[in-house]
């Protein structure tokens, strides 16, 4: 029979993670307690390494979904693209750098000194880069407030132009010769923004100079015609311009009754000019009831103090007596995408329709006076 003694064995102590405590450690062991020493301290760093990389894996999926519902909930909220790319990189980044330093902790390594290295270089970096990250923070808040958009027509910094791309840093436009302006958002945000796309309607100026001796009001009275021939002006009220738009563009018909001229209208295919008797009755009645409607609710809105909607109708008016010509204004409001092209045919119909009438255009003058041999003009009199 073989008997059996238990060797007692001598508990080790931990394996210190630091390569200094491990050298001061092994000091005064033998070969055998140094090898059982080092193996369990591979050991313990490997299960440490296993769990550290399942950490990391398990983060790195658990960023992927938040990124991916981050993206999804940005999406169907028709978030603006600028603002949802930086949003998805800074949460990617952030994420991360979380997911990094709990790798690091998990391995043994002291993260408070990791994290005030990265503050004071941080802080360094931000004093270094304090112009940048003014331009940071400029186009966050241009994404976030958003008082402009890609697409509209600003005049900011002493440019003018079309928004081509709102980035973190700076905004790109596109001047109407087609060139490409980088303005920095940091100006940008704290600076004066002339957006001409942000309304609907504006109003378009003319001035136009007569000779003296020309009856006004004929002149009135020309230039309000030739206003009221035009639909793309304002006859009254913007909210009823707005009505009439909307209205012609679901119903292509009620534009025949206002303009039954048109060629679109008397074309014999056309269904609006084939429309019978009774649906143009219905349609004109239908505008009569709201335009009932709409004077009764500006009344009420009136004895209730409530404010009512602004008069816009073209404006012609005598606005100076200069030197050679008497200046008329001419002021009307139309629809934003109109604007140009209602102002230069406007112009060319002035140009070309008031001579006709019998209103000329001055040109620069000068009386010249002949006293004796003595030849002056008024300016030495």
């Amino acid at each position: 029979m073989i008997q059996t003694t238990d060797v007692p064995v001598v508990p080790l102590p931990d394996v210190p993670t630091d390569g200094v405590s491990a050298f001061k450690a092994l000091e005064g062991l033998s070969l055998d307690e140094a090898l059982t020493k080092i193996a369990n301290g591979l050991v313990s760093f490997g299960f440490k390494l296993l769990i550290a990389l399942l950490v990391f894996y398990v983060g790195k999926f658990v960023i992927k979904k938040i990124y991916k519902m981050t993206y999804s909930l940005m999406v169907n909220r028709k978030v603006d693209p600028s603002l949802t790319t930086f949003v998805l990189s800074l949460i990617r980044i952030v994420l991360y750098f979380i997911l990094i330093v709990t790798v690091i902790g998990i391995l043994g390594l002291e993260t408070s000194s990791f994290l005030a290295l990265f503050a004071s270089a941080g802080v360094a970096i931000g004093m270094a880069l304090s112009g940048t990250l003014q331009n940071f923070a400029g186009g966050v808040l241009i994404l976030l407030l958003k008082p402009y958009k890609v697409g509209d027509y600003i005049e900011a910094q002493g440019f003018a132009g079309t928004v081509k791309a709102i980035q973190i840093f700076h905004t790109v436009i596109n001047t109407v010769d087609n060139k490409a302006i980088i303005i920095p958002n940091g100006g940008l945000s704290t600076g004066s923004i002339n957006n001409y796309s942000l309304e609907q309607y504006r109003r378009v100026d003319w001035t136009i100079g007569l000779s003296y001796g020309c009856d006004f009001q004929a002149a009135r009275e020309k230039i309000l015609s030739m206003l009221s021939e035009d639909d793309r002006i304002v006859i009254r009220y913007v909210e009823d311009d707005m009505a009439r738009r909307a209205e012609v563009a679901s119903n292509p018909e009620i534009d025949c009754l206002e303009h039954p001229d048109d060629p679109a209208c008397r074309d014999n295919n056309s269904h609006s000019y084939n429309m019978s008797w009774w649906r143009r009755f219905r349609i004109r009645r239908r505008r009569h009831q709201e335009a009932i409607q709409q004077a009764l609710r500006e009344k009420v809105n009136m004895n209730a103090g409530i404010p009512v909607k602004v008069e816009r109708a073209p404006f012609v008016g005598l606005n100076e007596l200069a030197d050679s010509s008497v200046n008329v204004v001419v002021r009307v409001w139309t629809h934003a995408s109109n604007y140009w092209a209602l102002y230069f045919d406007m112009n060319e119909r002035f140009y070309r329709e008031l001579p006709e009438a019998g209103f000329d255009f001055p040109f620069p003058q000068l009386d010249v006076h002949c006293v004796g041999d003595t030849l002056a003009t008024d300016a030495d009199r």
